[in-house]
C-alpha cells in the first residue's frame, strides 16, 4: 500500500463513525467533492460486510453497489481489499477507545469509576456485535492484520494507563486490594463482557437462555459488575 493511501486511511480512521446504521448513502454525483463522506459511507458498509463474511468472504463489488460508488474509487481510497479491512478494523478500535476516554473516570471515586468502566464495556459489546465479530475474525487470523497497524496498538495504551491510574487511586484509598496488574484487570473485564456476545448463540442454545432478552441483559450486566467489584475490592 503506497504512502498516500496510508495517510488517507490513517487520517480518516480518526474522524469517521463506523456504525452502519448512521451511514447515509447518496448518489455518487452528489458527493463528488466530499471524499470524507464517501469514505465514511464505504467504511460503514464495509464494517457490516467484513463482520458478516470475514475478509475472505466479503466482496468489494457488494460494498461498491451498496454505496453507489465504484470498485475503482474504493481501491483509490484504501489501496486494496486488505487495506479497506484494516481501515475498518482501525476505526472499530478507535470508536471504542474514544468513547471510553469520555467516561471521565478520574472524576469519580475509584469503585464508582470501576463500575462505570465495566458497565460501559458490557454495553458497548452488546450494542456493537460487529466489533465482536471483527475481533473474533482477527483472532482466527492470528492477529495478521492488527499486527500491521501501529495505530491500533497505540490506541490501547491510554486504556491500560487509565486502569493503572484508577487502580492506584483505589489502592491508596484502601478500596482496592493491592498486588494486581492493570493488564489483568483489563483482561478480566474484556473476557467477562466479550463472552456475552461472542458465545451468545452457542451458550444460549445449550442452556436455553436468550442473551438478548432485556431481563437477561440486566442480569448478566449486574453479574459481571459484581464479579469485577469482588475481584478488586479490599
Amino acid at each position: 500500500m503506497n504512502e498516500a493511501v496510508q495517510k488517507k486511511r490513517a487520517s480518516h480512521a480518526r474522524t469517521s463513525d463506523l456504525d452502519a446504521s448512521q451511514a447515509r448513502v447518496r448518489p455518487e454525483r452528489s458527493r463528488t467533492n466530499n471524499p470524507e463522506r464517501t469514505m465514511a459511507e464505504i467504511l460503514a458498509v464495509a464494517y457490516t460486510e467484513f463482520a458478516d463474511k470475514g475478509l475472505a468472504g466479503a466482496r468489494i463489488d457488494m460494498i461498491a453497489a451498496a454505496t453507489r460508488t465504484s470498485k475503482r474509487m474504493i481501491y483509490y481510497y484504501f489501496g486494496s481489499k486488505e487495506g479497506l479491512y484494516l481501515a475498518v478494523l482501525e476505526g472499530a478500535y478507535r470508536q471504542m477507545r474514544e468513547q471510553e476516554a469520555e467516561l471521565q473516570l478520574e472524576s469519580l471515586a475509584p469503585m464508582e469509576a470501576l463500575v462505570r468502566l465495566v458497565e460501559y464495556t458490557f454495553d458497548h459489546h452488546r450494542l456493537h456485535e460487529n466489533y465482536i465479530r471483527m475481533v473474533m475474525a482477527e483472532n482466527i487470523n492470528r492477529g495478521e492484520y492488527l499486527r500491521q497497524s501501529p495505530y491500533i496498538q497505540d490506541l490501547n495504551v491510554p486504556a491500560i494507563s487509565a486502569i493503572e491510574k484508577l487502580y492506584a487511586r483505589g489502592v491508596r484509598e484502601k478500596v482496592f486490594r493491592p498486588g494486581l496488574q492493570a493488564l489483568d484487570i483489563h483482561a478480566a473485564i474484556s473476557a467477562l463482557t466479550f463472552f456475552n456476545v461472542s458465545n451468545a448463540h452457542t451458550f444460549g442454545l445449550i442452556f436455553k437462555v436468550d442473551f438478548k432478552d432485556p431481563a437477561m441483559v440486566q442480569h448478566r450486566r449486574a453479574c459481571v459488575v459484581d464479579m469485577m467489584v469482588r475481584y478488586l475490592q479490599r
